[in-house]
This record gives structure tokens, C-alpha cells and sequence, in this order.
């Protein structure tokens, strides 16, 4: 499976890969994760999207970039996702690889910051990243905070 990567800012967003990005969002953190929180946070303004689009112009991949200063001091990677669907393609790791070069591209070489949910913690340390404090419960999940110098 071939997958397109995109990386948009807010604005340059077209309103129907907005609705793709917010359903599927919406699928996997608050109707999977069975966590009613606010998921739309207007930090969605402030970050670079990026969507990972499948042979059929499918949404199978998605994550939030920011630079420093915007969501955490160090330039930072949230809402991480693959659709359900397609989570057996080792989508997450192409996933990653992409958001961290992406980052690199365009922040520069610097320390990324992530809240990752506790249970992923060795995922993400497979990428470099590192637990930098306490866990810490949100909207009910564990989570720690982690950085990748």
C-alpha cells in the first residue's frame, strides 16, 4: 500500500479532508478511546496537518506538527493516528518517520516534545523519545510527557 503525505497548514486546508481529519479523529479518540473530551481546541489553527491519504484518497494516517512555543517550549507532535482499519500496515512507524521529518524540514533540528499516552511509551521510545517527568491522567487516560533531543 502506497501512502501520499500532505502537510498543510490550517488555512490551505479544503473542507472536506477538514471533515475527514475531524470524523476520523473523532472515531479513534473519543468514540474508540470512549473519551468524551473537547478534541476540536482551536490549536488546530495553530499547527501543520499532516494527512497520509491512501491509493483511494482514503485518510488512514494523521498527526498535528507545531513549531516551538506553540503547543509545548520545543517543537511538538500530537494527535497522533492511524485509522483502525489499517493499523495492521505498520502505519504508525511510517507514520512517526514522516512527523519527525516533517518536523526537521520545517523547525529545524531540535528537540521534539510529545504527551503520549502511557500505554505507547515504548512505541515512542523507539523513535528516541524519553519520559521527562511524572504520568499524568487527561480526559481519563494516562499519559507522560516525552522528549526527543
Amino acid at each position: 500500500m502506497t501512502i501520499r503525505w500532505h502537510c498543510l497548514p490550517f488555512e490551505a486546508l479544503p473542507s472536506l479532508i477538514l471533515y475527514d481529519l475531524l470524523r476520523l479523529r473523532c472515531e479513534v479518540f473519543v468514540v474508540e478511546q470512549k473519551c468524551a473530551y473537547q478534541d476540536v481546541d482551536r490549536r488546530d489553527l495553530d499547527a501543520l496537518h499532516l494527512l497520509g491519504h491512501n491509493d483511494d484518497g482514503e485518510l488512514v494516517a494523521y498527526a498535528r506538527l507545531f513549531d516551538a512555543g506553540k503547543c509545548y517550549a520545543q517543537v511538538s507532535i500530537g494527535r497522533v493516528l492511524v485509522a483502525p482499519a489499517y493499523r495492521r500496515y505498520s502505519l504508525g512507524r511510517e507514520l512517526m518517520n514522516q512527523a519527525l521529518a516533517h518536523c526537521t524540514a520545517l523547525f529545524g533540528s531540535q528537540p521534539v516534545a510529545i504527551g503520549a499516552q502511557l500505554y505507547l511509551e515504548r512505541f515512542y521510545a523507539s523513535f528516541g523519545f524519553e519520559q521527562v517527568g511524572e504520568a499524568y491522567e487527561e480526559d481519563g487516560i494516562a499519559h507522560i510527557h516525552m522528549l526527543r533531543t
